[in-house]
């Protein structure tokens, strides 16, 4: 009788547990993304529009030691740039229209843009830090270290 191998879930190395459970990090991207829990994906991540919560309601994750800072405003501003300025500079070039009709059209998109993306990116950065168990998402911080 032949029996099958017993597969394992990934494992990677942290210096003072050992092995552990590797975390998706494209899982946990994506359920930030949506606003949800990193680990679970039912929770929600912020209690606010961009204050992140204490700890999910439903699987109990402490997200009180997150550390997204501005990354986010920085990820938005270049994504909406990559988006608004090529258009911009096309319909300059091509269409020339006035320069108070460009601005009345331009601002408002810009900015309803970066509100648009502002909460799914900072969900998206706090899902990372989550699967790479940056700053307080280490189950075993270093000793000596005071927390965020």
């Amino acid at each position: 009788m032949t029996s099958t191998p017993r597969t394992l879930p990934p494992q990677t190395w942290t210096r003072d547990a050992g092995a552990v459970e590797k975390r998706d990090v494209w899982t946990a991207m994506k359920r930030g993304l949506r606003g949800r829990c990193p680990r679970c994906g039912e929770g929600k991540l912020f209690r606010a529009f961009l204050k992140v919560a204490d700890n999910c309601n439903r699987c109990g994750q402490d997200f009180s030691g997150h550390r997204a800072d501005d990354l986010p405003a920085y990820l938005v501003i270049v994504i909406v740039g990559h988006i608004i300025v090529p258009l911009v500079l096309s319909i300059e070039t091509n269409y020339a229209p006035p320069v108070a009709l460009q601005l009345a059209i331009y601002l408002p998109v810009t900015l309803v843009a970066s509100l648009a993306l502002i909460q799914p990116v900072k969900g998206a950065v706090v899902g990372l830090q989550w699967a790479f168990r940056m700053h307080g998402f280490d189950d075993n911080p270093v000793e000596g270290i005071p927390p965020v």
